[in-house]
C-alpha cells in the first residue's frame, strides 16, 4: 500500500527551492491519492501539474495501481499552515474561536504565535446619539482559533 508519508517524501523533493509547499496530503483506500497544493504567490493549474507528472513517474502503477488528484485548496477551505496565514495578510478573513462568535476583518500581521486581525465595526460612542465607526486590532493565539477562512469578495 502507497502511504502518505511516501507521497508526502516525493512531493516534497520535486517541491524543494521552489515557492509551492504542500498542505495536505490524504491516501484513502484503494491507493486514492489527495493532495492540497499551495504558492506563496499564487497557486496555478501548472503547478498542480507538474508536481502530478512527478509523482506519476515516480509511482509504478505494474506494482501498485493508485489514483492521483492533485489541486489547490479551495477558497472554502479554512488556512491550515502558518506559510497559509502570511500568504494572505492584507486579506479580509473570517475567524471561528474556539469559544464564542465569529470574527471577520483584515488579516494584518502573523507571527509564530497567532494572527492580529484589523476588526471595523459601528459602536455607541459615549455622549453621541450616533453609532460611529470604529476600527480595533485583535490579537488571536493560533490555539483559541477553531479555524480561519479567506473571505471571498466580489468588489
Amino acid at each position: 500500500m502507497i502511504t502518505a508519508d511516501t507521497i508526502r517524501q516525493l512531493a516534497e523533493a520535486h517541491l524543494e527551492g521552489t515557492p509551492g509547499f504542500l498542505v495536505d496530503v490524504r491516501v484513502a483506500e484503494g491507493n486514492q491519492i489527495r493532495i492540497l497544493l499551495d504558492h506563496d504567490a499564487s497557486t496555478s493549474i501548472e503547478d498542480c501539474m507538474a508536481l502530478h507528472r512527478h509523482l506519476e513517474s515516480e509511482l509504478d502503477r505494474n506494482v501498485e495501481d493508485f489514483s492521483l488528484d492533485v489541486s489547490s485548496p479551495g477558497l472554502d477551505q479554512p488556512l491550515k499552515l502558518h506559510r497559509q496565514y502570511v500568504k494572505n495578510i492584507g486579506r479580509t478573513v473570517q475567524v471561528k474561536p474556539v469559544e464564542g462568535a465569529k470574527v471577520e476583518g483584515e488579516l494584518v500581521a502573523v507571527d509564530e504565535a497567532g494572527i492580529t486581525v484589523k476588526i471595523r465595526e459601528k459602536r455607541r460612542i459615549e455622549g453621541r446619539k450616533a453609532k460611529e465607526w470604529v476600527e480595533e486590532e485583535q490579537v488571536w493565539p493560533f490555539e483559541q482559533i477553531q479555524s480561519t477562512k479567506v473571505v471571498i469578495s466580489f468588489k
